[in-house]
């Protein structure tokens, strides 16, 4: 197995996990490659929109920053640190960085003071090592959607731009790269795809709206884009966003975005569809997806192997693959620099938040 192909497998793979602490499976990822880590939350906390009590009583800025150091002494080099710090849904840091309001009160707020709150926010989990945010969600939700309830910006895809704009503008000045999350937009979808087979029905001409939101996004300059998991049969009745090289041709060829493509969590079984897991990290691989969200529990080195083989039987391009593992280590080593230049962070205090310039 070739060394390059070994590490560059590794580097498109972002490992999840609920803890605060980097295990033995986590450590050896990233010994062999992986540059990316996903400080997630348990299933439960995911379907409550909120981090646990005794998450919320034990965490603190040390345990992030501390993970953060010892990720990357274990890579060898800069490491994105992604965390779920949605508008209006789930908020991974919790009370560790200044709140962002919900979303009914960011509809009455200009975008200058969104952008300003979410500069704000973001310059604090910067701080503590987080670089990357799996957020926002600019699904335009005009139907029953559980999946998304408590998560969405609402109807309006003018202000689900808006907000999420100003949102990615304050986040990425901050020095974190924002994720605009499910791409072509979920409008509606009766089940939650991490437990059954999602699909978005309706001609394309439904999608428009959605789409619309997204050209907004990629224009206000979005560094990362995360295709959805639910089955768009006007578009692909056969494969998931995820995985499907028709939406993402769609996202990349047609609505010019040329930023990273972060899959949405392999492990879901509206994106496996009945398929294994090495077989579908391959199929988004070949898709055009960069990294691939998968659990840490997953089995990380069989993906890694079943990759590499899948490049030397020719079923996926080497240099796709080599492109792809690269893309996410420029976006690491541009992180690691704009925070070497020095960031303004926000620390909690008594009765509110100090900013002050710092340099890492």
């Amino acid at each position: 197995m070739s060394n390059e192909l070994q590490r560059a497998a590794y580097a498109v793979l972002l490992p999840a996990f609920a803890g605060l602490e980097l295990d033995d499976t986590v450590r050896r990822y990233l010994n062999r490659g992986g540059v990316s880590i996903l400080l997630g939350e348990t299933r439960d906390e995911y379907l409550a929109r909120n981090m646990s009590f005794e998450r919320r009583r034990s965490e603190t800025q040390a345990h992030f920053m501390g993970i953060a150091e010892q990720a990357a002494a274990c890579a060898g080099s800069p490491v994105l640190v992604a965390v779920d710090q949605e508008l209006g849904g789930i908020q991974r840091l919790h009370g560790l960085v200044p709140g962002m309001p919900a979303a009914d009160a960011l509809k009455e707020m200009s975008a200058d003071v969104i952008e300003a709150r979410s500069y704000e926010m973001a310059s604090s989990a910067r701080v503590m090592g987080v670089n990357l945010f799996l957020a926002p969600i600019v699904d335009v939700v005009t139907g029953v959607n559980p999946w998304l309830h408590h998560r969405n910006l609402g109807p309006d895809p003018v202000e689900v731009s808006r907000i999420a704009c100003a949102f990615i503008r304050g986040v990425q000045r901050a020095g974190v790269t924002a994720t605009a999350k499910h791409f072509p937009g979920h409008y509606q979808t009766e089940h939650d795809p991490a437990v059954a087979r999602a699909i978005v029905s309706g001609p394309v001409e439904a999608l428009e709206d959605g789409l619309d939101v997204f050209r907004q996004v990629i224009a206000a300059g979005v560094q990362a884009v995360m295709p959805g998991p639910a089955v768009f049969p006007a578009l692909d009745p056969s494969q998931s966003a995820s995985t499907s090289q028709k939406i993402i041709g769609l996202l990349r060829d047609t609505l010019a975005f040329d930023g990273l493509i972060i899959s949405d969590d392999l492990d879901a079984v509206s994106i496996l569809r009945d398929n294994s897991l090495t077989e579908t990290a391959v199929t988004a691989l070949k898709a055009g997806a960069h990294l691939l969200l998968v659990s840490s529990e997953a089995g990380l080195d069989g993906i890694a192997e079943a990759i590499v083989a899948a490049v030397e039987n020719g079923e996926l391009d080497r240099q796709q693959l080599l492109n792809a593992a690269n893309r996410v280590r420029r976006l690491a080593q541009v992180s690691r620099a704009q925070v070497d230049s020095g960031l303004y962070v926000s620390y909690p205090i008594s009765g509110g938040h100090l900013t002050r310039r710092v340099t890492l």
